[in-house]
């Protein structure tokens, strides 16, 4: 089965799209990439999303309009896709998160936005879509969904060893002896993506290559100050968002030290907000006494925060995901494309101790495509997985 996996991750800045095909036999499941690409969003509409996401206020009709606007241009990214290769099964998308509802360290709703029914429409096959939400009515923070992928990727390894994905948010799979555990360590591109985009740093949108943070240093009572936010010391399974980590907070830091009677330049600034990933992901790596940590993510291609991972872990073998079978900029990707083949299968695609729900559960809606709505066998759980 050809699934079509889409996604537009905390970064915000554009469309993932992989297209994997899926054999089975006996649970044990064997996927080939046949596409991957990234698609920007209009800056238009990037520009409209951005300025609707919180803290800003925004009205029903924006987001309703933004509804549209992304399903269309995720409809139209997945038409291209799938003719690229002949067509596809199924599709399966993630949408664009415009909301995450903590309280008290408990997840009680999320919303994506994307009309999946635009791409159903074009592409004339059923999308599985809102994937996040029945995790979290059984008790789970719907995130991080990629433990179930990491979990698969992982097995078999030898001690404690983990995944990390440096999106906008940055999270983390363990998989040891003990079991598996996963949760969002807290940002890791998206408060230097925010400065950027506010400061006008790069077209872009981000640092690219690092070049703004390697001509700053670290302000020690700024990262200081970042660091004791209380996210940190919440215990597992947690999950976070642009809801807590946005410009405003970044603001609100620096506008006490202007009271204090201390200016921090831009450049330091965005030096020591790639400096807070790598404390904080490094700290957490050293807490879990991991011994294998797999890096995908937009961040991973930040080389201070690659070598800053490197010198603080030295006793830890830090590798892309590359080497476990998922390329790093697709590897989110993959995943919805894995979780559209498991919903269409009746296979639960979560993993309760990567998210913290009582059970697992079969994820998503189903909107049907051109013709009937005809599913294939169910299978009962996937054992294994290999990607080629």
């Amino acid at each position: 089965m050809r699934v079509l996996g889409l996604l537009s991750g905390t970064s915000h800045d554009g469309i993932d799209v992989t297209v994997v095909d899926f054999t089975e036999s006996d649970g044990e499941l064997r996927g080939t990439v046949l596409h991957d690409d990234s698609v920007p969003y209009d800056a238009g509409l990037r520009a409209r999303l951005v300025a609707a996401l919180p803290p800003a206020p925004t009205t029903f009709a924006e987001m309703c309009e933004l509804d549209t606007l992304i399903g269309q241009a995720f409809a139209d990214v997945a038409a291209a896709a799938s003719e690229a290769v002949g067509g596809v099964d199924a599709v399966c998308t993630h949408g664009q998160t415009v909301f995450h509802w903590v309280d008290e360290g408990h997840a009680l709703g999320t919303l994506q936005i994307g009309q999946p029914a635009w791409i159903a429409e074009r592409v004339g096959v059923p999308v599985v879509s809102d994937v996040r939400i029945r995790d979290i009515t059984a008790g789970g923070h719907g995130a991080p969904l990629v433990s179930f992928l990491d979990e698969l990727l992982l097995r078999g390894r030898a001690g404690v060893s983990a995944a990390v994905n440096l999106g906008g948010i940055a999270n983390m799979t363990v998989v040891g002896p003990q079991g598996l555990f996963a949760y969002d360590i807290g940002p890791a591109n998206a408060l230097v993506d925010a400065v950027v985009v506010a400061e006008g740093l790069d077209e872009r949108g981000y640092d690219a290559d690092a070049a703004i943070a390697r001509t700053g240093t670290v302000d020690d009572a700024l990262l200081a100050a970042l660091l004791a936010d209380p996210y940190y010391a919440l215990p597992a399974p947690k999950s976070t968002g642009k809801e807590h980590f946005h410009l405003d907070y970044v603001r609100s830091h620096v506008d006490r030290l202007s009271r204090q009677g201390r200016a921090i330049a831009v450049p330091d600034l965005v030096r020591t907000l790639t400096e807070l990933t790598v404390r904080t992901v490094a700290q957490d790596v050293t807490a879990a006494g991991i011994r294998f940590l797999a890096v995908s993510g937009g961040g991973c291609h930040n080389p201070l925060i690659m070598e800053g991972l490197r010198a603080a872990l030295p006793d830890v073998e830090v590798v892309l995901a590359d080497e476990l079978g998922a390329p790093v900029d697709s590897k989110e990707a993959i995943l919805f494309a894995l979780i559209g083949w498991c919903t269409m299968h009746g296979v639960a695609a979560v993993t309760p101790g990567g998210t913290g729900a009582r059970e697992p559960r079969i994820l998503g809606t189903i909107a049907p495509g051109a013709g009937p709505l005809r599913m294939p066998e169910p299978v009962d759980r996937v054992r294994s997985l290999v990607l080629d």
